[in-house]
C-alpha cells in the first residue's frame, strides 16, 4: 500500500509545528508569506491532499460559501439576470483566493433559510444576489438577521436594513445619466422603471434622475415615469405606454439595460430614430449593451470590485470581524444611443 503523506510529515520537513502547517494550507494571514509558500510547496511535493471532512470536524467550518441567486424572468432558460453573471465570475475568483469553495444555487425563499444552509452545514455564510419585490423580501432578511445567519447581499444600501448590504451608488448613477443628456441639449425626459420602495435600486436611480432635472430647472412630469421590471419585454411595453399617450420625448433614462434595449425597440418601431429623435441611457453595462442597435450608453456598475467586496465581507463576518455596508461608484459609459 502506498504511504499517504500527513500534515506531520510536512511539519517535520518544513521545521514548523503541525498547527502552522494547518494554518498555512488554509492561507491564514497568521502565517507569514515566506513560510506559507514553503509549506505549500512541500505539500505539493509530497502530493498531500487535505482531508476536508476531518478538517471540518476540527474547525466546525465547511470551507464553503453559498451564492444564492434570485430567479428572474428572462428571455432564455437561465432565469438569471445577465448583470449578475459577470458578478458570479468575480465572486468565484475571490472565494477561491480566500480558500473557499462556492456553492451556487437559487434562493428557495423557504421559511427557514438558515436551516437550509448554515445550520445544515452546507455553507459557512450566504451571498444573496437579486430579490424581486423588496417589500416582500425584507421579511426574509429580518428572519436571517434574527437567526444570526452570516449573510451579505448586493442591492440597495440604506439605514436600518437587516444584515450587511453592498451596492452601486444608484442615486449618483441616475443623476449622471440625466445630467449628461441635459448637457447634450435634451429637455423632454421619460424614465422607464419602477419608482417605489418595492424596487429600491430603481427608486434611487429615479431620484437621482429627478434631482438632475430640478437642478436644470426642468419639469418633472409624473406621466413620464413608466413602470417596468428588468426585462426587454417590460421595457418594450413601458415605452409603448408612453408612445400611446403621445408624450413629447427626446430623452429616456432607463433603470436597467434590459429595459433600455426593449424601450429602444418600441421607439424605433414607432418610427423614431435613436439617438436623433430620442436618446437612451441604460444602467448596468451588461455585455449586450455594447451590441444593441445603436450601442447603448449606460451606467456601469463595477462587478469585479463588488464581487471582491462581498466575499471579503462574508469571510470577515464568519470570523466575527466588523463589517460595514458600502457603495461602489457609478460610471457613465458613453456610446451611440445618446448621440455623443
Amino acid at each position: 500500500m502506498k504511504y499517504k503523506a500527513t500534515s506531520f510529515d510536512i511539519a517535520y520537513k518544513a521545521g514548523v509545528s503541525q498547527s502552522t502547517v494547518s494554518r498555512a494550507l488554509r492561507n491564514s494571514p497568521l502565517v507569514n508569506e515566506e513560510t506559507r509558500k514553503k509549506i505549500q510547496a512541500i505539500a505539493k511535493e509530497l502530493n498531500y491532499k487535505v482531508d476536508k471532512n476531518a478538517s471540518n470536524l476540527r474547525s466546525q467550518h465547511t470551507g464553503t460559501l453559498a451564492l444564492l441567486l434570485f430567479e428572474d424572468p428572462t428571455s432564455d432558460d437561465s432565469l438569471i439576470n445577465p448583470f449578475f453573471l459577470s458578478m458570479l465570475g468575480s465572486i468565484t475568483r475571490a472565494a477561491a483566493q480566500k480558500g473557499y469553495d462556492l456553492l451556487v444555487s437559487f434562493q428557495q425563499l423557504s421559511d427557514d433559510w438558515h436551516a437550509d444552509y448554515e445550520d445544515a452545514s452546507k455553507a459557512d455564510g450566504l451571498i444573496l444576489l437579486g430579490y424581486g419585490d423588496y417589500v416582500d423580501y425584507e421579511e426574509k432578511l429580518h428572519q436571517l438577521d434574527e437567526q444570526g445567519t452570516h449573510f451579505v447581499r448586493y442591492g440597495s444600501v440604506a439605514e436600518n436594513q437587516p444584515g450587511i448590504s453592498f451596492g452601486c451608488d444608484n442615486f449618483e448613477g441616475g443623476y449622471l445619466a440625466t445630467k449628461h443628456l441635459i448637457d447634450s441639449g435634451r429637455r423632454h425626459f421619460a424614465f422607464l422603471g419602477g419608482a417605489s420602495d418595492h424596487c429600491p435600486e430603481f427608486w434611487a436611480r429615479y431620484q437621482g434622475h429627478c434631482h438632475a432635472l430640478k437642478e436644470a430647472g426642468l419639469e418633472i412630469r409624473s406621466e413620464c415615469q413608466s413602470d417596468a421590471i428588468s426585462t426587454e419585454e417590460s421595457g418594450y411595453e413601458a415605452a409603448q405606454a408612453l408612445i400611446a399617450q403621445k408624450i413629447k420625448l427626446d430623452a429616456v433614462i432607463c433603470a436597467s439595460d434590459l429595459i433600455a434595449i426593449g424601450g429602444m425597440r418600441a421607439i424605433q418601431e414607432a418610427g423614431y430614430k435613436v439617438p436623433e429623435d430620442v436618446a437612451f441611457v441604460g444602467f448596468d453595462d451588461i455585455p449586450m449593451a455594447s451590441f444593441s442597435n445603436p450601442p447603448l450608453t449606460t451606467i456601469q456598475q463595477n462587478t469585479r470590485l463588488a464581487g471582491e467586496m462581498l466575499v471579503e465581507a462574508i469571510v470577515n463576518l464568519i470570523h466575527n470581524l466588523d463589517v460595514k455596508p458600502s457603495l461602489t461608484p457609478a460610471t457613465l459609459v458613453i456610446r451611440k444611443s445618446c448621440g455623443s
